[in-house]
């Protein structure tokens, strides 16, 4: 991509360019990643999430999507990670994720990605150029701009021109795009308060008996006004279920859950 802040890139510019750093994908399943791969049982709820989330972006012309949670370690990330691998198998579509949870970043981690400088680093200064950040998957259309440890912070950096210049490039990327933020909680910082006035929507992901009622209620009206494209109910215990596809979730899975407009 053609990117000196605080100018914006030119639209059609591809952020991705040169950016392959030959990562692979064989081993992501150790880390949780499932998307890449419909046939794995594990991937169909994020292939179902991806259809509604195009389903609604696409009609209401969102290009920028973040997803968030009230609370840490709800499974935000996963999510995140395993609907942006999802969305990476959509013809004519490219997808980008970006890891704004800058203070517990863990995309990197998610896609076994290793590094210096990350967001972050962009965000502060330290470097000028976005290609130094982004990786792509090798024979996917996904590319990664992962966060690295900094001392900066977060809440500034998110508040800054050069995040404002960020949000404008990524407006201006070509209309077969997809930009996915992974967020921090809502009730972390205010970071996701911050982000989310500037970008289009956001997923709220909530754990199924743990995360409350009054603090869903809570998150919705701290990111007043922007939209929630709608929830996810990760960690979904319901006994055994079936279905005439054969697919099955039972207790003791990682995941499960459904998807709310």
């Amino acid at each position: 991509m053609s990117y000196v802040p605080p100018e914006p890139v030119e639209a059609g510019t591809d952020m991705a360019a040169d950016a392959d750093r030959g990562i692979g994908f064989d081993q992501l399943r150790e880390t949780g990643i499932y998307g890449f791969d419909s046939r794995d049982v594990r991937s169909r709820p994020f292939t179902l999430l991806r259809a509604q989330v195009l389903r609604i972006a696409r009609a209401r012309g969102w290009r920028i999507i973040g997803i968030t949670s009230p609370t840490p370690r709800v499974g935000k990330s996963f999510v995140a990670s395993n609907l942006a691998a999802a969305l990476a198998r959509t013809p004519d579509l490219h997808t980008y994720l970006f890891d704004f949870d800058l203070r517990r970043s863990t995309i990197a981690k998610n896609f076994q990605l290793s590094g210096d400088v990350g967001i972050s680093h962009y965000l502060d200064g330290t470097i000028g150029d976005l290609r130094q950040v982004a990786r792509t998957i090798p024979n996917e259309q996904l590319t990664i701009f992962p966060s690295y440890p900094n001392v900066a912070a977060s809440d500034e950096l998110m508040a800054s021109t050069r995040m404002d210049s960020l949000i404008t490039a990524m407006r201006q990327l070509p209309e077969n795009s997809l930009c996915l933020c992974d967020l921090p909680p809502v009730f972390a910082n205010d970071d996701a308060v911050i982000v989310s006035q500037k970008i289009d929507a956001y997923l709220m992901v909530v754990e199924d008996g743990v995360t409350t009622r009054k603090q869903v209620r809570d998150s919705f009206r701290l990111l007043t006004p922007a939209p929630c494209l709608g929830t996810v109910l990760n960690r979904y215990n319901a006994g055994f279920v079936a279905d005439d596809y054969g697919y099955g979730y039972g207790q003791g899975k990682r995941y499960g859950g459904y998807y709310n407009d």
